[in-house]
């Protein structure tokens, strides 16, 4: 059992210690998320905005600069979360890999990464509300945290896929750029006049910008299920790129022959 967690805290250990190695990653963080949202404040119209809430079926108007700042804020967790976790899973392959091969539990290891990865999606969640509440106050900026830790699960699960199956650096960085700017714009109904049709619950994001709507403009309504599909995105592309690990880590050297009675083996 000692054994098994000091495994486990080591690598916890050298997770976090990946992401905070990561410089660009860093950068994003400290400056792009406020450059990003302080754009969003100073060039995005306040004129009222008036949309479809699909997640409490109520009609709402708000101001036009408050719900871009929204959708802006799960843009840069999302890319930023994404690009991290494709960062390191995408590195770290083949050390993982020779690390399985030599004995280190796969189990410890692919738990400790997603330990190390809900730790970072907490903090820039936090970071990113605090950014938007130096700007306005929506109603309920604990749950605007919570949709937006949800929306970086989500893309750190996306990451973590794309990490395991990809094989060119640059690629992986361009699905995730595009990914979540399609995303947030389809979901923003500033940029999407169409955001409240059909079709659009099954991107990565509706859940989260849900939560986050919600958060910033009602006092009342808290639709619960909403949490969940962040963190079932996460799950799903979570348990793809662990399969192809496993896959990839398996060991393929010849079972060892049993000696028979006889003297011979088999």
């Amino acid at each position: 059992m000692s054994r098994a967690w000091e495994a486990f805290r080591t690598g916890v250990g050298f997770a976090l210690l990946e992401h905070a190695r990561n410089r660009l990653a860093l950068v994003l963080i400290v400056v792009y998320i406020p450059l990003w949202l302080t754009l969003e404040h100073w060039f995005v119209t306040p004129e009222p905005a008036r949309f479809v809430l699909r997640a409490t079926g109520r009609t709402m108007t708000v101001n036009g600069n408050h719900l871009t700042m929204v959708s802006g804020a799960i843009n840069t967790v999302t890319l930023i979360v994404g690009f991290m976790m494709f960062m390191t899973t995408f590195k770290a392959l083949a050390f993982d890999r020779r690390l399985a091969l030599a004995g280190y539990p796969r189990s410890c290891l692919l738990v400790a990464k997603v330990i190390a990865m809900t730790t970072a999606s907490a903090f820039i969640a936090v970071y990113a509300t605090a950014v938007v509440c130096w700007y306005w106050d929506p109603v309920r900026p604990l749950l605007l945290a919570l949709g937006l830790f949800t929306a970086a699960l989500s893309y750190g699960g996306i990451g973590i896929l794309l990490g395991a199956f990809l094989r060119n650096e640059l690629a992986g960085l361009f699905v995730i750029i595009m990914a979540s700017l399609l995303d947030t714009m389809l979901q923003n109904p500033i940029s999407n006049r169409a955001a409240d049709r059909g079709g659009l619950q099954f991107l990565p994001s509706y859940g989260p910008t849900q939560i986050g709507f919600t958060a910033g403009f009602t006092s009342t309504d808290t639709p619960y299920g909403h949490l969940l599909l962040g963190p079932a995105w996460f799950l799903a592309m979570w348990l793809l790129g662990t399969a192809a690990f496993f896959a990839r880590t398996r060991s393929h050297l010849p079972a060892p022959r049993v000696p028979l009675p006889s003297g011979r083996t088999v």
